[in-house]
């Protein structure tokens, strides 16, 4: 992921940092810098942030186990400045599976919350709330209280936040899934217009917040109606049969040539007639800037890539696509490369395909 750091790994799955997450700890270093002019109060406010953040990762983790026990994979979680974000290898097939998922963090939350609340019973550290604040007060207390808000938030019926799952899940038990995404995203975006009304009032911060899930909310909705769109076609029916190919003898001098005369921007690469690589045009640019126009094709290909079958559904091989650095599939039949999935290719089968829908004539069979 862009603009993203590994920090660690646990099982198979990365724990990734934006850049924005370092932005924010340095402000919150300054911010308490400037109220106190004191380097401990600096150093607590930031480890109150990263109290908080590692207790996000314990959210996201949740999800993790849960999805787990589902046979899916968590390929990363990374950590930005609003929250965390698992990234899961695709999403449970089941409305009950996806709300045990769902609701796996805000439960991690809740337990951590009951935790910190078993200390402060045997230690007597409560402190009046009124005495609370977000640099003042206890720091197991505040940390309890942060953990009880990021349960309760996560819980708004709105996406991207867990709440939307939960109420998609619930609503897929009675309607089609594609409805039900369509609902929880529709409430989701009224929520946001009441975040965004209140905050011009009130709270700057909201309007962010309601950004934030307006945005979400479309993006869900937007790509379960392409994967409801796409489902049951085969990807022989919208794959790209007219396409050039490089050779492993071949240099970026001729993969300029070919990307110059067409449209073509990344090439399966072959050797004896059997697919060894593809050459996209981000790494194509990068090696060009490097090395120049006379390097191999088989130093800058990328030797590791995703394959596709034209028998596949369009919509499996359209998740894996979008999920994978490239935005081309090769397509292989009995070892032999028959075509290629690209992005643009794939959003141009859709507009045909809405167009005949429209249309009163309808498409050959």
């Amino acid at each position: 992921m862009r603009w993203s750091w590994k920090i660690a790994q646990i099982g198979d799955t990365e724990i990734r940092i934006h850049v924005t997450f370092v932005l924010i700890i340095g402000w919150i270093a300054m911010a308490h810098w400037a109220q106190e002019r004191s380097l401990p109060a600096a150093a607590a406010g930031v480890a109150f942030i990263l109290a908080i953040f590692g207790c996000v990762v314990l959210h996201e983790l949740g999800h993790a186990m849960a999805a787990r026990r589902y046979g899916i994979r968590t390929r990363d979680i990374t950590l930005y400045p609003i929250g965390g974000v698992a990234r899961l290898e695709r999403m449970p097939e089941k409305p009950l599976e996806e709300l045990a998922v769902a609701i796996a963090g805000p439960a991690v939350n809740v337990l951590i919350a009951l935790s910190l609340c078993v200390v402060l019973a045997t230690t007597a550290a409560y402190q009046p709330l009124p005495e609370m604040g977000i640099a003042q007060g206890s720091f197991i207390q505040r940390l309890l209280i942060v953990n009880l808000f990021l349960a309760g938030f996560n819980l708004l019926p709105a996406f991207p936040m867990d709440g939307g799952r939960v109420l998609r899940a619930l609503l897929a038990t009675r309607m089609d899934y594609a409805a039900a995404t369509h609902a929880a995203a529709t409430a989701g975006q009224a929520m946001a217009l009441v975040f965004g009304f209140v905050g011009l009032f009130s709270n700057p911060f909201l309007l962010f917040i309601a950004f934030f899930v307006w945005i979400g909310a479309a993006q869900e909705s937007a790509m379960v109606q392409m994967r409801r769109a796409l489902g049951g076609i085969p990807v022989a029916q919208a794959m790209v049969t007219q396409f050039r190919s490089l050779s492993t003898t071949d240099t970026l001098k001729r993969a300029i040539d070919l990307i110059l005369s067409g449209e073509q921007q990344d090439f399966p690469v072959l050797e004896g007639g059997n697919l060894v690589g593809v050459l996209t045009r981000g790494d194509m640019l990068k090696a060009l800037a490097e090395r120049g126009q006379d390097a191999p094709v088989p130093e800058v290909m990328q030797r590791h890539f995703q394959l596709a079958g034209p028998l596949e559904m369009l919509d499996a091989a359209f998740e894996r696509l979008r999920e994978c650095s490239c935005r081309t599939l090769p397509v292989v039949h009995r070892d032999q490369l028959v075509g290629l999935v690209t992005m643009d290719n794939v959003g141009e089968f859709l507009m045909i395909q809405s167009a005949l829908k429209g249309s009163r004539i309808r498409p050959a069979s």
